[in-house]
């Protein structure tokens, strides 16, 4: 395709037509020559809004890339509204690229009731794969506002589902084949579809409605750095039981093979919560069907202590997330 904006035929039949999902919310939303969005909020809302690339990978691009805006605004304790897309191609794409992105963002969007509101599509050859770029758009009442700085001293820590099922998800979507010399099929069948389990929309729903203080996403830089973050943010330390932390035996396995630490892998799907009832919430989680265990607590002062059994280490700044070694 030539350098430049999408031209307006291609951006109507493999853009626009792929666009279904629509919210009551949205005034005004993608179209030809439309540069801004409209969004209607009550006295007693107020927007959240987040913004994040899809870089580490191109499969399944369009829904990774709903998906983690979707937490994202969760995290907030905001209800997902509407996307905007910047795509960026590279001039070896075609039309058919554009419309599979599209329908894999589409699929998303209606899953999770989200409409996209707008956004930019261009070819340039600055990109040598494709990038989108999404800002979430989201609503939320504002006494119900959750922040990742929010955590207080004597809160429990929570962690809902399992860590690094993202990075699993990609690692087994990448190097199939290479994990097939090793693994059996159905294993690696069984780390591809972690995808399946990424959205954290309903424990967000959940934890809002049952006291917690404090939420974040685990994405990039994993379990560690999401816990460095929060304890960052809120002012207070911590101590986690390494042994609590709930990892499922793939994630374990394909990390061996890649030589990667499974608490340093990307794990949107998975939430980082402080409450100051973890058991209520986490019953809570689990009455909605969703797995959560107390890793730890907050505690006085700066230190954020690992325990394994005798051993006690001490959380690090983050660090690069363990994914990218797989493209070295």
């Amino acid at each position: 395709m030539e350098i430049g904006k999408i031209p307006e035929s291609i951006l109507k039949r493999a853009v626009f037509r792929q666009i279904h999902t629509k919210r009551d919310e949205v005034l005004v939303g993608a179209g030809v020559g439309e540069d801004c969005a409209v969004m209607q909020l009550a006295p007693d809302e107020v927007f959240v809004l987040s913004t994040d690339p899809i870089t580490g990978t191109e499969k399944d691009m369009g829904t990774l890339a709903l998906q983690i805006t979707a937490n994202d605004l969760a995290s907030a304790g905001a209800e997902p509204v509407g996307v905007l897309l910047t795509v960026l191609l590279p001039p070896s794409a075609d039309e058919s690229l554009i419309r599979r992105l599209m329908q894999e963002v589409e699929c998303a969007c209606e899953k999770l009731h989200i409409q996209v509101m707008g956004g930019h599509t261009e070819v340039t050859a600055v990109v040598n794969q494709p990038v989108i770029s999404v800002t979430g758009v989201g609503k939320a009442k504002k006494d119900r506002l959750i922040t990742t700085g929010g955590a207080h001293v004597g809160d429990d820590v929570i962690v809902t589902k399992w860590i690094g099922i993202e990075g699993t998800s990609i690692i087994a979507k990448e190097k199939e084949e290479e994990l097939k010399q090793h693994f059996t099929g159905s294993f690696v069948d069984q780390a591809k579809a972690f995808d399946q389990y990424l959205s954290v929309v309903p424990e967000a729903m959940v934890a809002v409605a049952h006291g917690v203080t404090a939420m974040h996403d685990v994405t990039e830089g994993g379990i560690y750095g999401a816990l460095w973050e929060l304890a960052e943010a809120s002012g207070v330390g911590l101590e986690i039981d390494l042994k609590a932390i709930p990892i499922r035996q793939e994630t374990v396995e394909v990390c061996e093979q890649f030589h990667l630490n499974p608490y340093q892998l990307i794990s949107s799907g998975s939430m980082l919560m402080a409450a100051p009832d973890g058991l209520g919430l986490v019953q809570a989680l689990k009455k909605a069907g969703i797995p959560a265990s107390i890793v730890g607590r907050c505690v006085e002062g700066k230190a954020k202590k690992i325990v394994n059994g005798e051993d006690t280490a001490y959380l690090e700044r983050p660090k690069t997330d363990e994914l990218y070694k797989i493209y070295e």
